[in-house]
């Protein structure tokens, strides 16, 4: 695909381009994404340490890649008050554009329920202080975590700039019912690579029964490329891909799509 065909359209809200798999090639994977069509990035923290190397990127792009601060909830159980102070200092750098990627993950126990909520809570207050939206990891906890997130969001003033536009769901899996209690309390929902799967048939009805205009695309690089990538290392070059199909579940094609997406996370991440 190339960038002429493609220019302007697309965003990828969540890829780890920080990691080892991208590091002797990183430039032909930034090439790529321009040639795709890419106004944006956002790159997501697990800890501090990686939001350090994301701002480092940031700021050798500024403009392209922005960035998420945030501590993962397999990271909890190693995460002391000193690290979430580092991490509100964090959270204030320039390209700093949301607080993520948190949440709970029950599946994985590198972390306790318990410990996990000790570190989410203070950073849901972070992203309350600063007005950053949030990114939401989830991976079989989705019962505890809706109820904190609806509460949390019910619990900001009605004025608060993050009322209407408290955060995304990163790769969710929980019930659809559950997705439009969270769609109603204003959560975007992020979409990636598993759409185009022959099982990903949840995915397509959740793109299908969500308000577009609360719908993101992201690839999670390096996971979960799409169809027909599979197997391989996921990048931001392969969220047309990702468009192409909601395209078809959308009745749009994939440049509208892309559009769409892109103004959303725009106004989510106040990006201008």
């Amino acid at each position: 695909m190339s960038g002429k065909d493609n220019q302007n359209y697309y965003c990828d809200t969540h890829c780890h381009l920080d990691m080892p798999a991208f590091s002797e090639d990183f430039d032909a994977v930034l090439q790529r994404a321009l040639n795709a069509g890419l106004e944006f990035v956002i790159i997501p923290a697990l800890d501090c340490a990686t939001a350090k190397n994301a701002l480092e990127l940031a700021r050798q792009r500024p403009g392209f890649f922005h960035v998420a601060v945030g501590i993962h909830p397999n990271y909890a159980a190693w995460v002391d008050p000193a690290c979430l102070s580092q991490l509100a200092s964090l959270a204030m750098q320039p390209g700093v554009v949301a607080i993520g990627e948190i949440g709970l993950d029950y599946h994985w126990d590198y972390a306790t329920p318990a410990q996990q909520k000790a570190v989410l809570l203070p950073q849901l207050e972070l992203a309350r202080e600063l007005n950053l939206p949030l990114v939401i990891h989830n991976r079989d906890a989705a019962e505890d975590l809706g109820s904190i997130l609806l509460d949390w969001q019910t619990s900001l003033p009605s004025a608060h700039p993050l009322k209407n536009r408290p955060g995304v769901m990163h790769s969710y899996t929980g019930s659809e019912e559950l997705a439009q209690e969270l769609a109603k309390a204003g959560f975007y929902f992020g979409i990636g690579g598993p759409v185009t799967y022959k099982n990903g048939k949840d995915k397509q009805a959740l793109a299908a029964l969500l308000p577009k205009e609360q719908i993101l695309l992201e690839t999670d690089s390096p996971y979960l490329p799409p169809h027909p990538h599979r197997g391989e290392r996921n990048e931001p070059a392969f969220i047309p891909l990702i468009a192409a199909k909601v395209g078809e579940i959308w009745g749009m094609s994939a440049e509208e799509v892309g559009r769409v997406t892109t103004a959303n996370a725009r106004r989510l991440f106040n990006i201008q």
